[in-house]
Formats: structure tokens, sequence, C-alpha cells
């Protein structure tokens, strides 16, 4: 019975290193819904405690890695990703706000004071224009945006 115990014990011990990668995923799976690298320094973290796994260090010794280095990571590595993807400041444009200047097809005619659809990339846009008719297949420009109603004229 002991020596069943601690072989089991051994090989969880031996193991551990698929636990720390595990753990690594989820950290990546969890920063794509956050997308400010906060969550990606406890991956990198694991990256090392992966490492501490394999050369057989203790759990515990796996543990201290992993703090240490994932904070090492926070303090040094995150500032310069965060950096990078604030490249062009703090005016980052949405999704929608991206769309102000592009051009797409009419795909329903668009009345004065009635709404038509436009398709821009593949998307569909309820659209309105500024007063005048545009037709089925006429191309237009997207001069404004309105929560999910974007505003056009005719190119």
């Amino acid at each position: 019975m002991i020596d069943f115990i601690s072989f089991n014990l051994c090989h969880v011990v031996s193991s551990l290193w698929i636990l720390w990668t595990v753990g690594i995923f989820v950290c990546l799976i969890l920063e794509l819904t956050s997308g400010d690298f906060f969550i990606t320094c406890f991956a990198i973290g694991g990256l090392f405690a992966v490492v501490a796994a394999l050369i057989g260090l203790p759990f515990w010794l796996q543990v201290l890695v992993w703090a240490i280095f994932s904070l090492l990571s926070i303090r040094l590595i995150r500032p310069r990703l965060v950096k990078s993807l604030h490249r062009r400041g703090e005016q980052r444009e949405s999704n929608a706000d991206a769309l102000i200047g592009r051009e797409g097809v009419v795909i329903e005619d668009i009345q004065p004071e009635h709404s038509g659809y436009v398709k821009v990339d593949g998307d569909q846009w309820r659209a309105i224009s500024k007063g005048e008719t545009i037709v089925k297949g006429k191309r237009v420009r997207i001069i404004d945006r309105e929560s999910i109603i974007v505003t056009v004229e005719e190119v």
C-alpha cells in the first residue's frame, strides 16, 4: 500500500510540468478576453515553472519560480508590450469607428428619411444619407456613424 502511494506521489511530482503547461494555455486564453497583457505575464512565469519542473525542483520552489518570474514580467515586459499596443496614443478607433472614410456598395436603396443597407468589406450596415436618394449598386463613402447606423454619401 505504501509503495503504491509513493509511486503515485512520485508520478504526480514528475508530471507537474503538465500542470504548468495547462496553466500557461489557460492564461493565454484568458488574455484573449482582456487584451492588457497582465495575464500573459503569468503565462511567462509558467514557462519558467515548466523548466523548474523538468529539472526536478520541488513543487514549492516551482511556485516560487513562477511567482518571481511573473512579477518580473509584470514589471519589465508588460510596460513595453502595452506601450507597443498604444503606439498611436489613446485615440484608437474601435471597429465601428474605423468604418468612417471606408467605401462600400448600396445593397438596398436609401431613401430620404428612410434607411437602407450598404455592404462594406463583406459586412452589411444600416445606412442613411444626407437627404438624397441613393440607389442599389452605387458606391458610397461612410462619413459618420451613430450607434449601428452609418451615414453615407455617393462617391
